[in-house]
């Protein structure tokens, strides 16, 4: 895969094909809209206690900004209600909110023999696989894979402030991030306890269709409001977090399989480390130009609460290019625990739009 498309999905679903191809500079907005619906027996257990139904939107907005045929800055901008996301059926309360996942300046040198990009700004971690399918019209599930969220979970989805050098050459690529927090706790760049961290990984095109990948992080993750920092603990600057993983996908014809195994190691001096192992494998069949069918199953074992099995089986509809329609069902089974297991039972609509406005 070639490591200029790999790097710049994330960013923007990225430049349409006027704006990045034929257009010297030019403006070019993506945007995806999510309409779901969720019933689940998390939403009446404490503390939510509710309506076992509820119903929920997602925006990601990705605008573009192209100067020359190598200087362009990209975004992604994200308003959703919650609870939206699976994790936080349980929380109490209903509300609304944005975030800036990235906003970077880029620069880019594509050639026969390989391609450079170079971001600064607002990024998304530069670990695991998953992020580049992180948008609704992306990911072939409704939920997300486990170790990745948004807060006390070892990768979010909010951006860090840094830097990342992506580059490719033949069948191979990489790519190296340094940023202000650690992709476990992003912090703001006008925070406190803000520490450096590194992030990055490479991959290898087997052929095509056939990529393995490893990644890793390393660097400070606490800080002194953070929720599982206790008093007595050491300086946040003196316990460095470090996470490894594995990452594979195939597309064959009609089908394409997706596998991450991962591995996170959160010090501590008052108690002993925390320690959280993470698996899933997905796949997506294409039934026909109009439907599709995923599964994935999750795994998680941690050193708290003990482990977690997921199963997610989906069939979605495609009316047209623009528009998809997904209808899931989800279980959660917890070891150890008394009423062990969770049930999600999702739809979503998801319409994409886009417009480009461009000069050669």
């Amino acid at each position: 895969m070639d490591l200029l498309k790999y790097a710049l999905v994330l960013p923007l679903a990225i430049y349409g094909t006027a704006v990045a191809q034929e257009a010297s500079t030019g403006v070019d907005l993506r945007a995806t809209f999510t309409a779901q619906s969720v019933v689940s027996n998390e939403l009446t257990e404490s503390p939510r206690s509710g309506s076992p139904v509820v119903a929920g939107s997602r925006s990601i907005l990705y605008p573009t900004i192209k100067f020359s045929d190598s200087w362009f800055i990209t975004g992604a901008v994200q308003f959703t209600t919650r609870p939206y996301f699976y994790q936080s059926l349980s929380s109490t309360g209903y509300g609304a909110k944005g975030n800036v996942l990235s906003a970077a300046l880029n620069y880019s040198r594509v050639s026969d023999r390989g391609s450079l990009l170079i971001r600064a700004g607002q990024l998304q971690s530069a670990f695991g696989s998953f992020l580049l399918r992180y948008d609704d019209g992306d990911n072939s599930l409704i939920d997300i894979p486990p170790g990745y969220g948004y807060y006390y979970a070892p990768v979010s989805f909010l951006g860090v402030a840094g830097a990342q050098v992506d580059a490719s050459r033949g069948k191979f690529d990489g790519r190296v991030q340094f940023a202000n927090s650690s992709p476990a706790n992003p912090r703001s760049i006008f925070a406190h306890d803000q520490y450096g961290n590194w992030a990055g990984g490479g991959g290898y095109t087997i052929r095509q269709g056939v990529r393995i990948g490893v990644s890793g992080y390393r660097g400070p993750y606490l800080d002194r409001h953070y929720a599982y920092y206790y008093p007595g603990e050491a300086n946040p600057s003196k316990l460095p977090a470090h996470g490894l993983g594995i990452d594979g996908n195939v597309t064959h014809g009609h089908t394409t399989v997706y596998l991450e195994l991962q591995k996170f190691v959160m010090p501590y001096t008052l108690f002993p480390n925390f320690r959280d192992s993470v698996a899933y494998g997905e796949v997506r069949q294409v039934i026909s130009p109009h439907w599709f069918v995923a599964t994935r199953y999750g795994y998680s074992s941690n050193s708290v609460t003990g482990k977690t099995h997921s199963v997610e089986a989906l069939a979605a509809y495609r009316p047209d290019r623009y528009q998809l329609l997904k209808f899931s069902y989800e279980e959660q089974h917890y070891i150890p625990g008394t009423d062990s297991t969770d049930y999600r039972l999702g739809i979503q609509f998801v319409t994409s739009i886009g417009r480009s406005f461009a000069r050669k």
